[in-house]
């Protein structure tokens, strides 16, 4: 049981990275017998984490043709789904200025801090790079936050948003980077009303740059 989990979680994150990273571009057949051969995994966790990728919505099963990677969303679904994060990451924030131990903020701090100095070094921006860099830094404040529902929930989310950001390299990092340190900022005094606020001005200013791809 322990080596099939571990299977499947292997199988899950193979095909996760071929998603985001394009290999598999939405909207492309995913063929179990050749993704069973690439990794050298057999059908049956090739299977499980499909069905995993399913339910997060990353892919998409018809009967009698199998599984495709989903299509990319429309400018109505990803505003809902930058509604869910208006929702939940001003909460992850406000719960990681409480809950992230020392350790973890300290590292927050440096990666937000490599981040800026990346881009202000770079002569082109490697957006796809920026844009796994800007989910890292999201990620790491739910999960400081300590509610493991919500992290779990924007790890979904965030797979969607990345997808799209490869397609259309519509963010301004500059912006986005100012956003993150008064977030940083806000976290390191400990203030949560504070880190809502400007967790939520992030997502907010997120959003209307995400418009441009449309």
């Amino acid at each position: 049981m322990t080596r099939a989990r571990r299977l499947a979680d292997e199988a899950y994150n193979l095909i996760l990275e071929q998603l985001i990273s394009l290999k598999l571009p939405p909207g492309a057949r995913i063929t179990v017998d050749e993704l069973a051969r690439q990794f050298g995994i057999s059908q049956t966790p090739i299977r499980e984490a499909l069905t995993r990728l399913e339910s997060h919505g990353l892919v998409s099963k018809t009967h009698l043709i199998g599984y495709h990677a989903t299509p990319q969303l429309d400018r109505e679904q990803f505003r809902k789904l930058y509604e869910v994060r208006s929702l939940l990451e001003p909460a992850a924030a406000r719960n990681a200025a409480v809950n992230m131990d020392d350790a973890q903020l300290e590292s927050l701090v440096r990666f937000a801090a490599d981040m800026q100095k990346e881009v202000a070094d770079a002569k082109r921006i490697n957006y796809g790079r920026f844009a796994l860099h800007d989910d890292e830094f999201h990620a790491r404040i739910a999960e400081g936050g300590g509610n493991e529902l919500i992290f779990e929930a924007l790890s979904r989310l965030h797979s969607h948003v990345h997808i799209f950001r490869l397609y259309f390299h519509s963010w301004v990092t500059e912006s986005a980077l100012k956003e993150h340190q008064a977030i940083v900022d806000a976290l390191v005094a400990r203030d949560p009303d504070a880190a809502e606020a400007a967790m939520r001005f992030h997502i907010d200013e997120s959003w209307n740059r995400l418009q441009q791809g449309f």
